[in-house]
């Protein structure tokens, strides 16, 4: 049963990073995308934790991580629409300041 769990974990990461890398279209699409990954690792991490009976206090540094993560990431977005206007890739430019 616990090798059921790591597989379909596994599946989980990788079905995220497929959906990470065809759809660079949107920063918003990326983001859920980014935030479905770092879900599935979250799990494995749990299921690795509960297997060897350790304690979860790094579990909650990682979900305090991801949360930051996910903050920097909406902030991200945030300054993209107010500047751009929208959250296509194609109209932002690195090169403008």
């Amino acid at each position: 049963m616990m090798t059921f769990n790591i597989w379909v974990y596994m599946f989980m990461f990788l079905v995220g990073v497929v959906v990470f890398v065809l759809n660079r279209k949107h920063l918003l699409s990326m983001l859920l995308s980014l935030e479905f990954i770092v879900l599935s690792l979250f799990c494995l991490l749990m299921v690795f934790l509960l297997s060897l009976s350790n304690q979860s206090f790094f579990s909650m540094m990682f979900l305090t991580f991801s949360v930051c993560e996910g903050a920097l990431g909406l902030s991200i977005l945030v300054s993209m629409i107010r500047t751009h206007g929208n959250d296509y890739f194609q109209t932002f430019s690195v090169l403008q300041c």
